[in-house]
């Protein structure tokens, strides 16, 4: 079966879709107690939400870089998901979406969600022919983000750790068992024209 170029997967249910983020400890373990994202996380700040567990994986390096020490599940509504991705602005121009390169900057000011297309990984972390979304929410969607859209945060480090742990011992197949399942997620014709989805 070919993969689309630009395809939304990711773990979901009927009403929430799971995304995933990399902290230390200091911002991972009172947002764990507290259900929610809490301070010291900063709502001023981007934050970058992904739904592929394989492209978290690549970004804090199994949790193992620093500052990315502790990896968060986080179920959040379809609603919100949606609502982000219809109001969303790709990172980069595209002749495709945007009638010219000054219509795309001024989108880009104002738009309180970015996305981008970045290649998915192998579990060995290796670069795929094919393209994973990573969300970037600011103003008003990170509030929304926290204050309405979340509906648990886990902690999945261990997960994380384990499959590092069979890899490097060459046992692949014991690795691959321990992924979160993912598949193609529906996207409304809508927001999979907004974000660019194949």
């Amino acid at each position: 079966m070919t993969i689309p170029q630009r395809q939304v997967r990711a773990g979901f249910t009927d009403e929430t879709i799971t995304v995933y983020q990399a902290y230390s400890p200091v911002i991972a373990e009172p947002a764990l107690a507290a259900g929610r994202f809490v301070a010291p996380f900063k709502r001023e700040r981007m934050t970058w939400i992904k739904p592929s567990f394989r492209w978290m994986m690549y970004r804090c390096g199994w949790a193992g870089k620093p500052g990315q020490e502790r990896v968060l599940a986080v179920e959040i509504t379809r609603d919100g998901f949606e609502w982000a991705l219809g109001r969303a602005c790709l990172s980069h121009y595209d002749r495709d979406r945007y009638p010219s390169r000054s219509d795309w900057a001024a989108r880009l000011k104002t738009s309180p969600v970015r996305v981008q297309w970045d290649p998915e990984r192998s579990l060995e972390l290796a670069p795929l022919p094919y393209r994973s979304l990573q969300v970037g929410l600011s103003g008003p969607a990170v509030e929304r983000y926290v204050d309405e859209w979340t509906v648990e945060i886990r902690d999945v480090t261990a997960v994380a750790q384990a499959i590092r742990t069979h890899l490097r011992a060459g046992e692949r197949d014991a690795a691959s068992a321990l992924l979160p399942a993912e598949r193609p997620y529906p996207l409304p014709e809508q927001v999979a024209v907004a974000i660019r989805a194949s």
